[in-house]
């Protein structure tokens, strides 16, 4: 894992990197990571038509249901309908960007 390299970079045990990481972030490495995938998920999504399943394992996911579920809690929608009314209304404030 990515940690394990920074707390070696960082001469830090992998507890004092969480630790310290959480207190920057609010938020644990893998909900960091899991946040930062989503957003590119959606770049990729609004960016042009595309398969939203192809989208989803392109950022990491192997389920079609975890991609849809994680994305669907962080922006309000699932991602083909997200995709689709951004398309449809060619407005990037729906899109969220």
């Amino acid at each position: 894992m990515v940690v394990s390299a920074v707390s070696l970079v960082a001469g830090m045990s992998v507890t004092s990197v969480h630790r310290h990481f959480r207190a920057i972030t609010t938020m644990t490495p893998l909900q960091f990571q899991k946040l930062v995938r989503l957003h590119a998920a959606r770049s990729r999504l609004l960016a042009g038509p595309g398969d939203v399943a192809a989208v989803g394992f392109a950022g990491g996911y192997e389920s079609d249901s975890q991609f849809s579920g994680e994305y669907r809690r962080l922006f309000g929608l699932p991602p083909g309908r997200h995709a689709a009314r951004y398309t449809e209304s060619g407005d990037t404030q729906a899109a969220g960007v």
